[in-house]
């Protein structure tokens, strides 16, 4: 008993944590020596220190994965994909919260809830990536994505914040009711919710008639509801007005965290029952669809957000190759690739908010960045030139893992849409290298220095984007232990 209350306690402490902060920003708003900005800085820093204390008890628990440890009437499950994509998720939190710092004192940012509500979806990810349950499952989703609605929203002055806020939660209300439907459909046709108990009805029987009919619309509308809420083609309307729309460190976390999650959840939920090949058909079609449109559509935009909005579209397409193959490999492959995706992200838009200082909105206005900051120049291009997977940086890594996989189950259609796609997607990773170094801006731009925060957070993971090629061995060791404990 005392072991699974230690395999759940950081859970435990980051959700006591939270109520924390918010207990304290509550009582010291309203103190007129501490003013706002002030304080959004120390919850934010209070924050910061909370994710990396619930990352070290999440490290001090890892003897406890030698068993899968399942908790709480069975609803959520410890083992090591869980240990994995938790400490992923984690490590992405505390990189978006050190980058909120001088976006606070830039922005005259006064709202503390802003930190509180992301940790409070920070828990229910936790939740979520351990949930191996339907109700679990549902219940972890839609407390993350109400935390989602309001931190899209959270820059109250500005009209396309209000914007973003407002498409995400009346686009968000169809996935979740689509995912719920799915979920009551597989329950009325199978009388279970747990995912041990539908491997068994799935696999062990032979199902016709209104239950097969019952059991294949619930697992399309979960499929469906999961490629919403990770802005897969079809359903990825929402994703570039709410990525242009809401703070830059809100669309740094929504890029990477709710993609960590989902893929931890969905990789369990599509490994088991004989209907895990409707489900390969149907990631197998949106990431095609998702690799097309992110590479045709991010040539023709002009503001740097929209442009990583759609890249972000056409990396979930990659990421879809891992779940089309149905194997071992794939779901390692699926790893490796959300791993260096959210490293670059985080880098990405690191850059980007540090450029937000100076107004810098359209690529157009990148020029001549080399010649007034040419280590952020230099930095900025490897990143873009790791998106678009040249050899030898991280992204051509996590490309070639990802294509290998789709070769190794006989998807050879896929690899090549992939590797046609990453072709025309280095027109416009390369185009924002070329006007960095070789154009002049349409005004004089004098950018200003970074902030000590992101220079710190720049360092790491660029220096992980560059040198990964020289050891990648631990990473590729450590993935496949998670791909085949998710099996077992």
């Amino acid at each position: 008993m005392f072991n699974l209350f230690l395999a759940v306690f950081p859970e435990i402490f980051l959700i006591n944590a939270t109520f924390i902060l918010l207990i304290h920003g509550v009582v010291f708003s309203t103190s007129k020596k501490d003013d706002y900005p002030p304080l959004v800085s120390n919850v934010g820093w209070l924050g910061l220190l909370s994710v990396l204390i619930t990352m070290l008890l999440l490290a001090a628990g890892a003897p406890l994965l030698t068993i899968a440890h399942f908790f709480w009437n069975n609803f959520f499950r410890r083992d090591n994909l869980t240990y994995f994509c938790q400490i992923l998720l984690l490590l992405s939190t505390a990189g978006t919260i050190s980058m909120c710092f001088d976006f606070f004192e830039q922005e005259r940012f006064d709202a503390f809830e802003f930190i509180v509500l992301i940790l409070l979806s920070t828990c229910s990810m936790l939740f979520m990536i351990s949930a191996y349950d339907l109700i679990a499952m549902y219940l972890a989703i839609e407390l993350q994505s109400l935390c989602f609605y309001v931190i899209a929203a959270s820059k109250r002055e500005s009209e396309f914040s209000t914007e973003a806020g407002l498409k995400y939660l009346i686009l968000g209300a169809f996935p979740s009711g689509i995912l719920l439907f799915g979920c009551s459909m597989i329950y009325g046709s199978t009388g279970a919710t747990h995912f041990d108990q539908l491997a068994k009805i799935l696999t062990g029987y032979e199902i016709t008639g209104a239950r097969s009919s019952g059991i294949f619309m619930g697992i399309l509308s979960i499929a469906v509801g999961f490629l919403f809420k990770i802005t897969a083609v079809p359903f990825h309307m929402r994703a570039p007005d709410i990525y242009e729309g809401s703070p830059t460190p809100v669309t740094a976390f929504l890029s990477i965290a709710p993609k960590i999650s989902l893929s931890a959840n969905m990789s369990r939920v599509s490994i088991y029952g004989s209907y895990g090949a409707t489900l390969q058909q149907i990631f197998f079609f949106c990431s095609i669809a998702s690799m097309i449109l992110g590479a045709l559509a991010a040539m023709a935009q002009t503001k740097v957000k929209r442009l990583l909005a759609y890249s972000s579209i056409g990396h979930v397409g990659y990421i879809c190759i891992g779940f089309s193959c149905g194997t071992i490999e794939g779901i390692q492959s699926l790893l490796i690739g959300i791993f260096i995706y959210a490293l670059m992200t985080i880098d990405a838009f690191a850059i980007v908010l540090a450029l937000r200082q100076t107004r810098v909105k359209y690529i157009a206005d990148l020029g001549a960045l080399a010649k007034t900051n040419p280590i952020l120049a230099i930095t900025f291009s490897i990143t873009m030139l790791s998106y678009a997977g040249i050899p030898p940086l991280a992204g051509f890594c996590s490309k070639f893992y990802l294509f290998f996989a789709a070769l190794g189950c006989g998807a050879y259609f896929l690899a090549s849409v992939g590797v046609v796609t990453s072709v025309i997607g280095c027109y416009y990773y390369i185009r924002l290298v070329k006007r960095m170094f070789f154009d002049r801006p349409r005004t004089l731009i004098l950018y200003e220095p970074m902030d000590r925060d992101k220079s710190l957070l720049l360092a790491i993971t660029s220096s992980f984007i560059t040198l990964f090629f020289l050891y990648p061995s631990p990473l590729f060791s450590v993935t496949h232990q998670m791909a085949l404990s998710s099996y077992l």
